[in-house]
């Protein structure tokens, strides 16, 4: 009985922590959304030098899309003509950060690992960008992966997706579409008119709705291992690790690597490995590697981008990860700051936090019911 009621202390404690900035994230990638023009790849991120990659870097960081997500919009780029660089770059910067985990990071982390997980991610995104356009510019590759037919067009960045249930990517409703049904069932209702002036009112469906409908399984999982974590970490651990700093370092990379999960998910479970006793480095380690990678998107870079790209795109992201890790272990060891002192878990949750700790459970759990109410087809049109 006392681990079940240190199972939900530690959820409440958890989700009190983040829901504010979750929320604040949700409707600033909603104006975001609205904001920020289609054709913006085809004018920054076609042409096959340094300066693409960094944009798409730059461009990848504050867009709240997972791992999953992302696939079909860097399989946009590279169909819009932007370079083998600039959409490496880009399916590593995207799911490891956006508005939505940086600050969520912030309000469990504090300013310098946020900034520091800022920072390193353009680094790492950045340096496999041009490695891959140094060393894997003349690889031939087979068509991108789900090519449209002739008769179809490839939609805009900004774009609706499909994957599988399980993993729901971030779908990008169009702008701008013509009238036609859509895979999903939907027909031009979904898609607003070209040149429709900036609306509130779609932002906040974005962000609260699509966006959130997005993210809410991962993040209800990721609460929830979070606060199993917690309870169930035993007390000497922390000891036994400082013994062993890089073995955690490795068992994270192998649990990391290959799992899906998004990078505002990420937060609870590492939030908790670091109060278990795990080093900051190691969560930092998951945190970096776990929503930059996952089985499918692997695939997805081979298929696309070339074996040589896949090669660089693991070993950018795994050996970014560890001497990163490393480093930032190494800054809290010199300024003598405790790991578990940084992790932001307030013993008496105020009010706002209380609300929106309320209200993320209720659009967690309303958007992973709707579905089991919903007759008939899924449709993009429900979110």
């Amino acid at each position: 009985m006392e681990m079940i009621g240190t199972f939900f202390i530690a959820l409440w404690e958890l989700t009190a922590a983040m829901a504010p900035y979750i929320l604040f994230g949700l409707f600033f990638a909603g104006i975001l959304y609205e904001l920020v023009p289609d054709d913006f790849v085809q004018r920054h991120l076609g042409r096959d030098n340094v300066m693409s990659v960094l944009k798409a870097t730059l461009f990848g960081i504050p867009l709240p899309v997972c791992s999953c997500g992302v696939i079909p919009l860097a399989a946009a780029l590279k169909k819009e003509g932007a370079s083998r660089g600039a959409v490496l770059s880009f399916l590593i910067s995207t799911p490891i950060t956006g508005i939505d985990s940086i600050l969520a990071t912030f309000g469990m982390f504090g300013w310098l690992f946020t900034l520091y997980r800022i920072v390193t991610s353009i680094l790492i995104a950045f340096a496999a960008g041009v490695l891959s356009n140094f060393y894997a510019a003349d690889e031939k590759v087979a068509a991108t992966p789900s090519s449209p037919s002739p008769a179809q067009s490839v939609p805009p960045l900004f774009t609706a997706a499909t994957a599988p249930s399980a993993q729901r990517p971030v779908a990008f409703t169009p702008k701008a579409e013509p009238a036609q049904e859509s895979a999903c069932g939907c027909d031009d209702s979904c898609n607003e008119e070209e040149g429709k002036r900036f609306s509130f009112a779609a932002a906040m469906r974005y962000g609260f709705v699509t966006l959130m409908g997005d993210i809410a399984k991962p993040l209800l999982w990721g609460l929830l291992l979070g606060a199993a974590i917690t309870a169930a970490m035993p007390e000497d651990l922390g000891i036994w690790l400082a013994q062993y700093t890089w073995l955690g370092y490795l068992l994270v990379i192998a649990v990391a690597v290959p799992m899906y999960v998004c990078a505002t998910a990420s937060l609870p479970i590492a939030a908790s490995l670091v109060l278990g006793g795990v080093s900051m480095g190691a969560a930092f380690v998951f945190l970096s590697a776990g929503p930059a990678t996952n089985t499918v998107t692997m695939g997805v870079v081979k298929k696309m981008l070339g074996s040589r790209a896949l090669a660089i795109y693991i070993g950018v992201i795994v050996a970014g990860s560890l001497l990163f890790g490393f480093m930032i272990d190494a800054l809290f060891a010199s300024l003598q700051i405790d790991p578990k002192a940084v992790v932001h878990l307030e013993e008496r949750v105020g009010l706002v936090a209380a609300l929106s700790s309320v209200l993320l459970w209720l659009l967690t759990l309303r958007h992973i019911a709707a579905p089991r109410f919903r007759k008939g087809k899924p449709s993009c049109c429900s979110g």
